[in-house]
């Protein structure tokens, strides 16, 4: 029998209290003093009511860099047959980290005191924390490591705060006001994006007691060798699609072009985030094509904004793979879209929800913009036993 990798528990850590709609300005800060007009149209679009910053409200000073976050994460991962010190492996993705050197992961392994162990540090945007996950199945797979520990957290806050950012035009805001897709601007991504972290634990066995979710598959697709850099910060995209980074550029140019904060090319994104991510994967990918939309209890869908909702389902159906909504299951209207953590905190809720039932079969999608990737993951649920049947 092939050897099998079991996530055993799950957990997640969000900074601070929720941020309403109507609090947000008021932490991430005024551009040049004046609000945004652009805020009310963007969450009409994206229908985020609440999400968390690892900011201050009333001094506006950041309480949690990135790996004290994960660290957190990682802590909530404890229980009575496991402790910190078993972990072998630390494998994390994140887009922002702290520093450019050294390794986020290895800053969270320091953050976390726990003895040495493999640390793997994966870059990317939203599926870097899939890839980590992965990382961690093969090695607990191949009989490597017997408690891996992977994570993935993001501090956006940090780049999306008032004092990156230059005013915004008028001209902007009538273009916003006219087409909803014209929200995935500079002042879309400073809306919408959340901080905090999610760890999972990863084992060869089941968990003693409660559920465990078998890691059946993870397939990931990048499609760099066809699109150019959708999403990018640290540098600027040239009229011929290649990106200028940021050490090319004087440091005096840094903030006055704003080199630092996430950019989105919006045309690109709306022409072909779907067909890359949702419809082409489900045709092409053998593990995709062999599974049935009946098969799906649970989809578990990282989609950005409320914008995307129904049109990851339409070229779903377009593969012929419709699962309708009532087996969605998504928390970003309440927690944001956490980027790289987002995976997590969906898995982190559903597992401690009481919904899962031993035979149940979660499929999770994590698309990429940054240069137009994608990520599946199916997980089957089982207990103590393995059994996928009660």
């Amino acid at each position: 029998m092939a050897a099998k990798a079991y996530i055993t528990n799950l957990s997640a850590f969000l900074p601070n209290a929720p941020v309403s709609n109507d609090e947000m300005e008021s932490v991430l800060g005024m551009i040049n003093g004046r609000p945004s007009r652009a805020r009310r149209i963007i969450l009409r679009s994206n229908g985020i009511n609440t999400r968390y910053y690892a900011i201050d409200p009333a001094t506006g000073k950041t309480t949690h860099t990135n790996a004290q976050l994960t660290a957190a994460a990682v802590r909530g991962l404890a229980r009575a047959d496991f402790n910190l010190d078993q972990i072998d492996l630390l494998a994390c993705g994140t887009t922002f980290a702290d520093q450019l050197v050294p390794s986020h992961t290895s800053m969270v392994h320091g953050e976390l005191g726990i003895p040495p162990c493999e640390t793997v540090a994966i870059s990317g945007v939203c599926i870097s924390s899939t890839t980590a996950l992965k990382y961690a199945m093969l090695g607990v797979a191949s009989g490597e490591f017997r408690h891996a520990v992977s994570a993935g957290s993001e501090t956006p806050s940090a780049v999306m705060h008032a004092r990156n950012f230059q005013a915004e035009s008028d001209a902007q805001i009538e273009a916003l006001e006219k087409q909803a897709v014209m929200a995935f601007q500079k002042d879309f991504i400073r809306w919408m994006l959340s901080d905090g972290a999610g760890a999972a634990l990863i084992e060869p066995e089941p968990a003693t007691q409660g559920l465990s979710l078998r890691i059946d598959w993870i397939v990931e697709r990048s499609y760099a060798n066809e699109q150019p850099a959708c999403m990018y910060g640290g540098a600027e995209k040239l009229e011929d699609g290649s990106l200028k980074g940021w050490p090319e550029y004087d440091p005096s140019e840094w903030a006055q072009r704003s080199i630092f904060t996430l950019k989105q090319d919006v045309k690109q994104l709306n022409e072909h985030v779907m067909a890359y991510t949702v419809e082409r994967p489900l045709r092409d990918i053998p593990q995709l094509k062999m599974l049935k939309p009946g098969d799906v209890d649970f989809f578990l869908p990282h989609y950005s904004s409320h914008y995307f909702r129904d049109k990851v389902h339409e070229h779903m159906c377009k593969a012929s793979f419709d699962v309708p909504f009532e087996r969605w299951f998504t928390n970003l209207y309440s927690k944001g879209n956490i980027g790289a953590a987002s995976i997590y905190v969906l898995l982190e809720e559903l597992f401690h929800s009481g919904r899962l039932k031993p035979g149940h079969r979660l499929l999770c999608y994590i698309p990429e913009s940054g240069r137009f990737s994608t990520a599946w993951i199916h997980l089957s649920v089982c207990g103590p036993d393995g059994k996928t049947q009660s």
